[in-house]
């Protein structure tokens, strides 16, 4: 995947603008490395009556997605199946990366797989038996917008940073 371009969010009420377009702003890299490291991962999607609902849940982040699995009669998975979008948080809120996206089920046992075996990696356990025995799915979001915030940079508003991804 190219790198998605980063600039700086739009914050009308910031008490300082920086003086420069990019500097402090944080490398995708940086994200990613939050992405990948998380244990713990907030999932924010809509109801088909657009209330919103918040969940935790684990997952991977793989291939330049996020991927996760729930089961089919989940509030997420019912949400997603009438509105494909979601938002995804990493666990620590002063090191920030908070992702947007398309989801998709994905219905691929090949791809299952090898998700199962990052993901065991990571969890340990055997997800693919507890996949096939709940009928659970596994769920990719397809990234389109993400932002990052870190506290612990000398200078909160330049480090603040907004990343485009461009459409496959």
């Amino acid at each position: 995947m190219t790198a998605p371009k980063a600039s700086r969010p739009y914050w009308p009420d910031a008490l300082q603008n920086s003086s420069d377009a990019t500097s402090g702003l944080k490398p995708w890299s940086w994200a990613v490395e939050r992405l990948d490291k998380s244990h713990n991962y907030w999932i924010s999607t809509s109801r088909p009556d657009g209330r919103s609902h918040l969940m935790v849940v684990w997952g991977i982040w793989w291939e330049d997605a996020f991927w996760f699995s729930t089961g089919p009669q989940t509030r997420k998975a019912k949400n997603i199946e009438a509105k494909p979008y979601c938002v995804i948080a990493t666990e620590k809120a002063d090191e920030a990366v908070i992702l947007e996206g398309t989801v998709q089920e994905v219905k691929d046992r090949s791809a299952w797989k090898q998700i199962a075996e990052i993901y065991d990696r990571k969890y340990g356990g055997d997800l693919l038996p507890l996949l096939a025995s709940s009928g659970g799915c596994i769920f990719r979001v397809e990234p389109q917008l993400a932002f990052g915030q870190d506290e612990h940079t000398a200078n909160f508003i330049e480090s603040a940073t907004r990343w485009h991804f461009s459409p496959r």
